[in-house]
């Protein structure tokens, strides 16, 4: 358990006593508070609520509404920056630098003013700290050595970004708008740095930010509490708590909701969303996420460098019929590396089910007996599809192996380029193609040694030269248009022929009370919003 002082585990001890923790199904609970959303979620992977560390959907859901961000995107247009803790932005002519206004007269949850040395503090800290997401934020060429002199406060409400690689600006507004850009309480932070860890420890157990909520209570493995921060520049939430509750079991949140006492839940199955429909007082929301679903081929084998073969098996994938039963209403077909809804997607498909082709193309080849490996997840829904694929394969006349393996062991061995075949997931770190583009079609190195783990390109040994020139120019192209035909060339390249064959995204689901309104969840987890919420 989290550790809290006094006044918190006096709250958190009263939201325990109005029946808002245990997921004990056979328990009866009390309405919702008319002013509290409650949801039910699993919440193991939150470990810290400092932004600087925080790498997880469900914090980084959290932290979008604790903490400011210079550029944020707005609820009713998940596509269109505009100004958060910045009230105003100006692009040098060069485009190597962009200097903020910020808005007059912020404050910290605390009461501190919110000034540019917060902004410079806090976004140094991060590129300093070298945690998991600030490879968002030395993208920009920063590191720990250059990163104060590439942030230089002008006055109290001035602050000037330099960008000091061949990043385009657009680009780096985008990272921007990640939680690891968010903006911290430097007093706050300082007045608790033991041992120079950047308050990092308290960071890690509190929150210090300007946004609509603050943490109020947190008892791991059963409930996270925010309560409004009264010093918001926004209008006052109608929710003055958001509680998480954690339920790992997804039947238990269906009956949770069904009982009315929870107001949300998050992590249904298809058939348990099937089942709520119809249900009095209960809808059901859907959202698109950024999560896609793909094959991954090794070329550093021999058997999948065959292109002849890797687009045999593009079409021994029943697309539709997975979306139309196993997938329903959960994942739709999409077959590009950009999920399709943001800025930048490339929405036309370009396999097909085609069974009968594929088999003759590998009998043809001489391919006919030959042994293949798969390895996936050990997890719903990866099992079963990867058991789809090899059957349809198997049909064709290949011989193919399925191996399952947990994450702690899958993630590893994808990192060591010891697969053969792969079936995976990812999802965009921020909302701009770059963000997968860097993924999948950049690959500045692939000597083993360079160990660019989290290039995908790098764990399936391909050296993708012509991809990564093209998203090298994507990345420093300033002209929206241009930047567009860019990724969808890429996109529609990497169709034709890359170790990857994408196949389908995934939808979000929230199934809600009739009364909830206003939830809105983007595509990445940074463009989650509880503030909007009311209930009628």
């Amino acid at each position: 358990m989290k550790m809290f002082n006094g006044a918190r585990l006096a709250r958190a001890a009263a939201i325990v006593a109005a029946g808002l923790v245990s997921a004990a199904p056979a328990v009866t609970y009390a309405e919702t508070p008319a002013d509290m959303f409650v949801v039910a979620r699993n919440t193991s992977e939150v470990t810290s609520f400092d932004p600087a560390e925080v790498f997880n959907a469900v914090g980084n859901g959290l932290l979008a509404n604790v903490y400011e961000r210079l550029v944020v995107f707005e609820p009713d247009d998940l596509e269109t920056i505009v100004g958060g803790a910045a009230e105003s932005y100006t692009i040098s002519d060069g485009g190597d630098s962009i200097t903020f206004k910020l808005r007059p007269d912020q404050v910290f949850a605390s009461g501190n003013p919110l000034t540019a040395d917060d902004v410079k503090y806090s976004l140094s800290r991060a590129v300093k700290l070298n945690l998991t997401p600030s490879f968002l934020l030395t993208q920009f060429g920063w590191n720990e050595d250059n990163v104060d002199d590439a942030i230089v406060v002008r006055d109290d409400q001035t602050v000037e970004v330099r960008i000091l690689s061949h990043l385009a600006a657009p680009l780096a507004l985008n990272a921007l708008t990640t939680n690891v850009a968010a903006i911290v309480d430097s007093k706050t932070l300082m007045e608790n740095e033991v041992d120079g860890d950047l308050g990092h420890a308290y960071a890690s157990r509190e929150t210090a930010g300007s946004g609509p909520y603050k943490l109020e209570s947190w008892i791991e493995g059963e409930l996270i509490s925010l309560e409004v921060n009264p010093n918001n520049r926004r209008p006052e939430p109608a929710m003055k708590r958001i509680v998480l509750r954690h339920v790992p079991e997804s039947s238990v949140q269906r009956l949770l909701l069904e009982k009315g006492d929870v107001d949300a839940a998050m992590d249904l199955t298809s058939d348990q969303l099937d089942g709520l429909k119809g249900v009095d007082g209960v809808e059901i929301s859907n959202f698109g996420t950024g999560q896609q679903m793909y094959l991954a081929f090794n070329m550093g084998d021999e058997t999948v460098q065959n292109h002849g073969l890797r687009k045999a098996i593009q079409s021994l994938i029943d697309y539709d019929g997975l979306a139309e039963s196993l997938l329903s209403g959960t994942w739709i077909v999409h077959q590009t590396f950009w999920p399709s809804g943001p800025w930048g997607s490339y929405t036309e498909r370009g396999h097909e089910f085609d069974p009968e082709g594929a088999k003759t193309l590998i009998e043809s080849a001489g391919l006919t007996g030959t042994k293949l490996r798969l390895d996936t997840l050990n997890e719903s829904p990866f099992r079963e599809i990867a058991e789809s694929i090899q059957g349809n394969m198997e049909a064709a006349g290949l011989d193919v192996e399925i191996a399952v393996k947990d994450g702690d062991t899958f993630w590893p061995y994808y990192r060591s380029r010891r697969h053969q075949i792969l079936l995976a997931g990812w999802a965009p770190d921020f909302a701009d193609p770059h963000s997968n583009a860097d993924a999948f079609a950049h690959n500045p190195d692939n000597r083993f040694e360079a160990q660019l783990t989290g290039k995908l390109t790098w764990r399936n040994d391909w050296p993708a030269e012509e991809a990564t020139a093209t998203t090298n120019q994507a990345a420093a192209e300033t002209d929206p248009e241009k930047r567009l035909e860019l990724y969808v060339e890429l996109q529609k390249s990497l169709q034709e022929d890359s170790p990857f064959t994408f196949m389908f995204q995934q939808l979000g689901h929230v199934a809600h009370g009739d009364d909830v309104t206003g939830f809105v969840n983007g595509v990445t987890a940074d463009q989650t919003f509880y503030w909007t919420v009311t209930k009628e």
